[in-house]
């Protein structure tokens, strides 16, 4: 009877496997902590700004607006506001209905008197009568008030039956301006008061399903999508074939390598306004060359006509940036070692063959990560276009980035400007990850 070896031969391997996968588990949990520093500081300085903005984007936030100057998720009521103008508004209404007579003084009084209710009203809850107690005192001495002591948490009820007392008010002052003395001072002060009812601007996802629905935002996303692939292709073309003709050995390589580099080097904003004054439709050298040779029909053409208008802002980006992407694919060049070419020329290949073969294969990473950087940059141009054109004619260059900014800054409407801020993320998020899966698997892949 033969012996059985099995159970002594599988304990030393399945021992000598179970060390080997806690050596790897130990590995990879130092690999982890190693870079847990870094993971910490992309979290607070690239996701942390984008959850922010999604949070304001989730408000009705407007500058121009007082009670909607902040994020609110409860009725509130602005203490300063409200002492400003009730005793004041009081006193208006006793004067008039001193002078007044018949129905006008019984529905003054009634006017009076319901304001009174709903002050009183306030003054049931203890903390609210706190503060209201020293606002109040405050005022009188005139010291400044904080907003932390004047905006006060108020019930929903009693939040709408103020803004209701307040607007019947107004609306009845205004029916009785004939027979008033000094109305406009009634109406001025109920509608002031009217302001001071803070009531939430909680509204969810609305900005975005407003966004969505919005045509010019979605004529937007398609400028920066047209601008982004014509400007990325062209660039990636011509500074790979600046790429490789400055890879090559020849006098003054240096001096030409440093030349090339500057236009890159000058900061957009300054270019843009050089490109502008070239652009010019009555002064312009490039649109005077342009129209010369039949590109376009007239000077004016570049700067004042939608097509003209993208033309020009591409052929500014193209010629700016063109440098870097040389400058990547140079690198990429350099890595590639030069006894393969000379293996290639001797089995006959040709040069074209040699570029197919050779070049273009292991330059793939290099494309990658130049094609990657340059179309995110590019997705969220913002100065070129913005100094160059204002995102103008008939919004013919406007980007997803200064339609976020018109939003935000010149109409202060942050609640709107956040959420398309948020859609410029997620945008250039989609594009990286189309990056990685589909150009950059190899990159990825354990070697």
């Amino acid at each position: 009877m033969k012996p059985n070896l099995m159970p002594n031969n599988e304990k030393p391997i399945a021992a000598r496997a179970k060390s080997k996968s806690k050596k790897k588990l130990s590995e990879r949990s130092i690999g982890y902590f190693l870079i847990a520093p870094s993971l910490i500081l992309i979290l607070v300085i690239a996701i942390w700004p984008v959850f922010q903005s999604f949070y304001y984007s989730m408000f009705d936030l407007r500058l121009n607006n007082p009670s909607k100057s902040e994020a609110y998720v409860s009725y509130k009521v602005d203490l300063h506001t409200y002492l400003d103008n009730f005793p004041f508004l009081i006193n208006a209404l006793e004067e008039e209905a001193e002078t007044a007579s018949g129905k006008t003084k019984v529905e003054l009084k009634e006017i009076q008197s319901n304001l009174e209710r709903i002050d009183a009203e306030l003054k049931k809850d203890n903390d609210l009568k706190a503060r209201y107690d020293e606002v109040d005192e405050k005022l009188m001495v005139m010291k400044p008030i904080s907003e932390e002591l004047a905006v006060a948490d108020i019930e929903k009820a009693v939040a709408l039956q103020l803004e209701k007392t307040t607007n019947e008010t107004t609306d009845r002052v205004r029916k009785l301006k004939s027979e008033l003395e000094n109305p406009d001072d009634a109406i001025g002060l109920s509608s002031s008061l009217s302001d001071s009812v803070i009531t939430p601007n909680f509204i969810g996802l609305k900005h975005y399903k407003d966004n969505l629905a919005d045509k010019r935002m979605w004529k937007a996303i398609q400028n920066t999508t047209i601008f982004t692939v014509i400007s990325v292709f062209v660039e990636l073309v011509i500074g790979l074939a600046i790429a490789i003709l400055i890879n090559k050995a020849f006098f003054g390589r240096g001096l030409v390598r440093a030349t090339i580099l500057i236009p890159w080097a000058i900061p957009t904003a300054v270019s843009a306004l050089m490109w502008k004054y070239l652009y010019d439709g009555q002064n312009g050298i490039v649109a005077k060359v342009f129209e010369e040779i039949g590109l376009i029909d007239r000077m004016t053409d570049l700067l004042t006509s939608s097509n003209g208008a993208m033309f020009s802002v591409i052929f500014a980006d193209v010629w700016k940036t063109t440098p870097y992407m040389a400058l990547l694919l140079l690198a990429g060049l350099q890595t590639i070692p030069s006894s393969l070419y000379e293996a290639a020329a001797i089995d006959g290949a040709s040069k074209w063959k040699q570029f197919v073969k050779i070049t273009l294969p292991l330059l793939k990473s290099s494309i990658l990560v130049a094609l990657l950087f340059r179309t995110l940059d590019a997705f969220r141009v913002f100065d070129l276009v913005y100094v160059l054109t204002g995102g103008g004619p008939a919004n013919s260059t406007e980007t997803i980035s200064i339609l976020a900014y018109k939003v935000m800054f010149n109409q202060t409407n942050f609640g709107e400007g956040s959420a398309l801020a948020v859609i410029v993320f997620v945008c250039v998020a989609v594009i990286s990850i189309i990056y990685i899966k589909f150009l950059g698997r190899d990159l990825l892949n354990d070697k």
